[in-house]
């Protein structure tokens, strides 16, 4: 089983840009976030030409994700139960071939200290939380997206530039390290631990060419699950194409 997450800022404009992916790589299970359409806006048919289902949770604007499957998905969820006013549409979950897939956008956070920080905390208490309930009912389970942390030094291509800065900040580490002290691995390090690996690059100052990014997007995988990834990896062509998202895509194969 392929599956991938992609942060595509805007499905509407990088639409022929997933299409072609999924065709090119043929993925069993593809998580989309920031989406930034509207629940009734999402392009389905596109997708079910190409031999994919979906389910989706989307939000004009901002956040917005999605989960494309070739198998049909099954009790399907949105939401963290402990936040269940908050307006943000942020999180989907369904099962797919007995795997428990969480598809997630997390909270950005804007500066350590700020008002949004704050929130950023309080979501990913939430996430935790959900995480472990779901782990009790589902032991094969992945968590993806984009986490909008770079959990360590690794994973920055400035670590003293970015030192204390929000994604890189240690307390926003520490709420990663809670959701892996769950009984999840990061994917990527698992298969390749020293190797510096990027799958955001701002927009600004020709930071892809000059290879300047953080690895803010990653695939958790549960103990029960772990046994069974044989591969994973960053494919950054999407983002030299013209018009790109800001992030690439992250993949990971389970046998």
């Amino acid at each position: 089983m392929k599956i991938a997450t992609w942060n595509v800022n805007s499905l509407k404009v990088r639409l022929p840009h997933v299409s072609d992916w999924l065709i090119q790589h043929q993925p069993d299970v593809l998580c989309l976030q920031e989406l930034k359409l509207d629940q009734d806006q999402f392009p389905l048919s596109a997708f079910e030409m190409l031999g994919y289902r979906a389910v989706w949770s989307g939000q004009k604007t901002y956040n917005g994700v999605a989960i494309l499957s070739k198998e049909e998905a099954q009790n399907v969820h949105t939401g963290l139960p402990a936040l269940p006013n908050d307006p943000q549409r942020r999180v989907i979950a369904a099962t797919i071939g007995g795997v428990r897939v969480v598809d997630v956008y997390c909270v950005n956070g804007e500066a350590v200290g700020s008002e949004k920080f704050a929130y950023k905390q309080q979501w990913f208490a939430a996430l935790a939380e959900f995480i472990r309930s779901e782990l009790v009912q589902y032991p094969e389970l992945v968590l993806l997206g984009d986490f909008n942390i770079a959990p360590a030094d690794l994973d920055v291509y400035d670590p003293e530039k970015w030192q204390g800065k929000i994604l890189c900040s240690a307390e926003e580490r520490a709420w990663f390290q809670t959701l892996l002290d769950l009984g999840l691995t990061d994917s990527l390090r698992r298969l390749h631990p020293a190797e510096p690996l990027y799958t955001w690059w701002d927009y600004r100052m020709n930071m892809f060419r000059r290879k300047l990014g953080l690895r803010i997007d990653h695939i958790l995988a549960s103990q029960a699950l772990l046994p069974r990834l044989t591969a994973a990896g960053v494919d950054t062509a999407p983002r030299a194409l013209e018009r790109p998202s800001d992030h690439a895509p992250v993949w990971a194969e389970f046998e």
